[in-house]
């Protein structure tokens, strides 16, 4: 039994009548009765308590060591993850969507654990649930090779299509495709401060830009996420791909404490950040990809970063221009910028070689007064406006640059 826990396991709710159940809601955390605390000398116990039984798997992932619980679907109300972990054996928690109709909870590990014991048992009377799980401490060569995400399309997200060679030319008469990516989203809440989650307040952001958008007319618009769920960052990119996105807009509103943490900011890509706090809020939105089990900070071979760089000769200067028109944009309609606006970093979600590509933090939570206007939503429409305005203005300025350089 060690042995088969030890590996990426899964694991179907059993025989115990509630497996045909059909439940007409979500099955609910009882967050006074579920914490995760030591067991013994070296062990941690893990105890959820639900509503009802439903289907759930558990697997482990290396770099950082991590345990990774999925459900479904679980309603999270009222969980605080302070108040779950109750041992210094782990580290952060986070729960919440992973896909539509998947529940997902992340716990990091202060070191390798091997899951020792699991069962979930349902009462015969009330039907509410009780998963239990014992880990032990493990070598970290074991853990690590035993680690690994399952990949079952029931549970997981799909890998990204195939993308066909190259796009057809387009007419100056067809749409501005524009591919919107509110950050975050699911079970990777962002920033929070003061009850506002940066994940609900960029899909609110998303929803408006992309209204004032199609009343501006001439655009095509997509949405990477048009729910609170999570998107992996690599399928950000392949979504914009896959809608044969022109302009790919990443939406923001990180909580920072380093540097001039307020004003709106447009980030381009660089593998040399252009400040210490762009490196690290780069650090912070690539690691996003943990919660699957992929790490897109890593550098690519050597081959693919030649092909790569090559492809981007045309699409950098095209996005730098595209981030000064989006700040002039937002500084004569919406506004107030940062003061240093233009900014550089290596972030994952804008690698897209062919697609000019930025990431806009449109204020910081950790700003009171952005915190204020990201409220507003008199304050959102003039930055929508902003935006805009300042796409138009690119799209114009870039039309006539193609025409100079075919001729």
């Amino acid at each position: 039994m060690r042995r088969i826990f030890g590996f990426v396991i899964l694991l179907w709710l059993a025989a115990t009548g509630a497996a045909a159940q059909e439940f007409g809601a979500l099955a609910r955390i009882d967050p006074e009765s579920s914490r995760i605390v030591e067991d013994g000398r070296h062990g941690v116990a893990i105890d959820l308590h639900l509503s009802q039984g439903v289907p759930w798997r558990v697997f482990t992932l290396d770099e950082p060591e991590r345990l990774v619980l999925d459900f479904r679907e679980v309603d999270w109300t009222g969980l605080e993850a302070g108040q779950l972990a109750a041992t210094d054996r782990v580290g952060a928690v986070r729960f919440g969507t992973y896909v539509p109709g998947w529940s997902r909870l992340v716990i990091e590990l202060t070191g390798p654990m091997a899951v020792d014991r699991a069962a979930l048992s349902v009462d015969d009377e009330t039907a509410a649930a009780h998963l239990a799980l014992r880990l032990v401490p493990l070598e970290a060569e074991a853990f690590a090779a035993r680690a690994g995400a399952p990949r079952d399309p029931r549970w997981d997200l799909p890998e990204p299509a195939p993308l066909a060679p190259g796009r057809p030319a387009k007419g100056p008469d067809a749409p501005l495709v524009v591919v919107l990516d509110p950050g975050h989203g699911g079970i990777d809440p962002g920033a929070e401060r003061g009850g506002a989650v940066e994940k609900h307040l960029m899909l609110t952001f998303a929803r408006e830009l992309r209204a004032a958008l199609l009343r501006a007319g001439g655009v095509e618009v997509h949405l990477t996420r048009d729910a609170d769920h999570f998107v992996s960052l690599e399928r950000r990119v392949a979504l914009a791909h896959r809608a044969g996105a022109d302009v790919f807009l990443s939406l923001h509103a990180d909580s920072l404490a380093e540097g001039l943490a307020h004003g709106a900011t447009v980030y381009t890509l660089s593998e040399e950040a252009s400040d210490v706090a762009s490196a690290k809020l780069a650090e912070r939105h690539n690691r996003t990809d943990l919660l699957v089990g992929a790490d897109l900070s890593r550098t690519d071979d050597a081959v693919t970063d030649v092909l790569l760089d090559l492809a981007r000769q045309e699409t950098r200067p095209r996005t730098r221009s595209l981030a000064e028109a989006l700040v002039d944009g937002m500084a004569n309609t919406g506004g107030p910028m940062n003061s240093r606006p233009l900014r550089h970093a290596a972030f994952s979600v804008l690698k897209s070689a062919d697609i000019p590509s930025v990431l806009i933090e449109i204020g910081f939570l950790s700003s009171p007064r952005d915190l204020r206007n990201l409220q507003d939503p008199d304050w959102r429409a003039g930055m929508a406006r902003g935006i805009v305005a300042g796409l138009a203005a690119w799209r114009e300025d870039d039309l006539a640059r193609r025409a100079l350089i075919r001729q």
